[in-house]
């Protein structure tokens, strides 16, 4: 069987469907990634085959500040940017569609060009939803952007896929999720070495802080400014703290304080187990992967689902949260001191990591998801 990946052209966006494409490898079926022409490499590093289906992708305005409040409107406006960038990579993937004749198109959620190019040619789709909350601003952003094409195709909206896979623990979800194909969460890292320290020995509690791939590039985690502030008021708390920031963003800063012990992409699955909590910006990789290590955390949100994963992780007892605007440096390091002091917060953390090892794993996922394809392919549409 051929599976077809498309991705917006964000690690945070791919990283989640690397184990899954390795997972159909593994069982012996073909699989090839379509993603805009600059983000081509990183797929490349992830051992998987690619091929360009547009242009560099163009994410301005994603992440924009709006009024206070407007929340729906802000995430819709970062639809259109994902949705801009689809009708793009349209002509590309209907192409790429037609030529390699795929037997699923496997896209994460901002891709919308990829259901498109798979209805056109009758092949089975199936969806990653990361995050959350519905984001049903994104869906109708994507139909805005894409409409002039898909009036040229004879589709009167970005056809919804077959399934949904949800890698979140059943316990997490809200209502519309909850009987979307379950899914075991496997992190994958990128190229990142995991460094020997995380084996060794320790006197004092960690925290591991990351802020992710994205909000750095934007300017929208405060700039080193507050990430240094951050990191002498988490020294009171006699911590070592782990700075996961890339290299090329952390280039840019002034010395760090003591405190903190290394600076660079780090294998956050390996990390993460050897700290006590974690402070992160809410994104799917990030919260499901402290979820699993079992790890009390600390979120910071700023957009989108990072609002709602937080949220989610409060509700579920496994950690706490600063809305935008009041991640003050003291008070994270308040919030840092009561996750280290109250054992609740590790239990709750630890039943939730039990909860995604209990997940169906990416083998059978991906064995479920050949049958539902073989049931699901239609006669050409073209």
């Amino acid at each position: 069987m051929r599976v077809l990946f498309t991705s917006a052209a964000l690690c945070g966006h791919f990283y989640p469907l690397v184990p899954l494409a390795w997972a159909f490898r593994g069982l012996g079926h073909e699989v090839l990634v379509a993603v805009a022409d600059d983000f081509v490499p990183e797929v490349l590093r992830a051992g998987l085959p690619s091929v360009s289906c547009g242009p560099a992708a163009d994410f301005t305005g994603f992440a924009a500040e709006g009024e206070p409040g407007r929340l729906a409107e802000r995430r819709y406006g970062n639809g259109r940017v994902f949705g801009r960038n689809a009708a793009q990579n349209l002509p590309g993937l209907l192409s790429i569609v037609e030529s390699w004749r795929p037997d699923l198109v496997l896209s994460e959620r901002a891709e919308a060009a990829g259901p498109v190019a798979a209805s056109v040619f009758g092949v089975p789709s199936a969806e990653l939803q990361w995050g959350i909350p519905l984001l049903h601003e994104y869906r109708a952003a994507a139909g805005d952007e894409l409409a002039p094409h898909l009036a040229g195709l004879g589709l009167p909206s970005v056809p919804p896929p077959l399934t949904v896979l949800n890698p979140w623990p059943p316990s997490m979800r809200r209502s519309h999720a909850l009987t979307q194909r379950r899914m075991r969460n496997v992190p994958y890292d990128g190229q990142a070495r995991v460094p020997a320290w995380v084996w060794q020995p320790r006197t004092r509690p960690r925290i591991g802080l990351t802020l992710g791939t994205v909000l750095p590039r934007l300017g929208l985690d405060g700039g080193s400014g507050v990430v240094i502030a951050m990191l002498r008021e988490l020294a009171r708390l006699e911590v070592d703290v782990v700075v996961a920031v890339e290299d090329e963003v952390a280039a840019g800063w002034p010395p760090l304080p003591e405190v903190a012990t290394h600076v660079g992409r780090l294998p956050l699955s390996h990390v993460l187990r050897a700290c006590d909590v974690a402070i992160h910006h809410g994104g799917q990789g990030t919260s499901l992967t402290a979820l699993g290590a079992g790890r009390p955390q600390l979120v910071l949100p700023a957009f989108d689902d990072q609002l709602d994963n937080a949220a989610a992780v409060v509700a579920a007892g496994a950690g706490l949260q600063l809305p935008p605007g009041e991640a003050d440096p003291a008070t994270v390091a308040e919030h840092c001191a009561e996750l280290l002091g109250r054992p609740e917060y590790r239990r709750a953390a630890a039943g939730i990591a039990a909860e995604i090892e209990r997940q169906p794993s990416l083998a059978e996922v991906a064995e479920d998801l050949t049958a539902l394809a073989e049931q699901g392919r239609r006669p050409n549409a073209a």
